[in-house]
């Protein structure tokens, strides 16, 4: 059984899915403008108040300053933050100073084995391993043998081919956002099937 988080939420009706699916995390996308799915902070808080206490809000951001991230982390907006950018081992050292015993998770984009050498040796609580961000496709999962951490699995990943994904590769969790959504939105048919696929292996 691999644990699950749902990205990407962005409207009322996406919490309420999610709050009925139960999946382990869910996540918020910060300050992006190229995606639908951004919010400010002050949405994220009002989408963290509805969302039920057993499902761990994670933190999206793509090169925000880090004093920006802190403060989340430090208000509870969210509990994780999710890093997609830039961010290197100077950024995740300054981040855990300022919000210390929180965790910090980096995305890796995965194109060839440096960008698994990479992954490997950075120094995050937790790593993604993605096509790319919202790509929409898998990348080539025959990297990932002998892999020698855990991981999150993102890109590309839907309810069907989800069962095949933690069958074969066992990963520590994985990450779904456009695979569970109809016509750019979450969907609720899509999140309950997703969790349940997850949770079945």
């Amino acid at each position: 059984m691999s644990r699950i988080k749902i990205c990407g939420l962005f409207r009322p009706c996406d919490v309420d899915f999610v709050n009925q699916a139960r999946p382990d995390w869910c996540g918020f996308v910060l300050h992006v403008p190229k995606s639908h799915r951004s919010l400010t902070p002050d949405q994220a808080r009002a989408l963290r108040a509805r969302l039920d206490p057993a499902i761990v809000p994670v933190g999206v951001f793509v090169d925000q300053p880090v004093e920006e991230v802190a403060a989340l982390l430090r208000d509870g907006t969210i509990q994780v933050a999710q890093l997609h950018g830039r961010e290197d081992e100077g950024y995740l050292a300054a981040l855990r100073a300022l919000a210390p015993d929180r965790e910090i998770w980096r995305a890796f984009q995965m194109r060839a084995a440096a960008d698994l050498d990479r992954a490997a040796r950075f120094p995050a609580d937790r790593i993604v391993l993605d096509s790319g961000q919202g790509s929409g496709r898998p990348f080539d999962w025959t990297l990932l043998r002998g892999f020698p951490r855990p991981y999150l699995l993102a890109g590309g990943l839907t309810p069907e081919n989800l069962r095949t994904a933690v069958r074969t590769l066992r990963p520590f969790g994985v990450d779904l956002s456009s695979g569970v959504e109809c016509q750019g939105c979450k969907d609720r048919e899509k999140i309950l099937a997703a969790v349940r696929a997850a949770r079945e292996e």
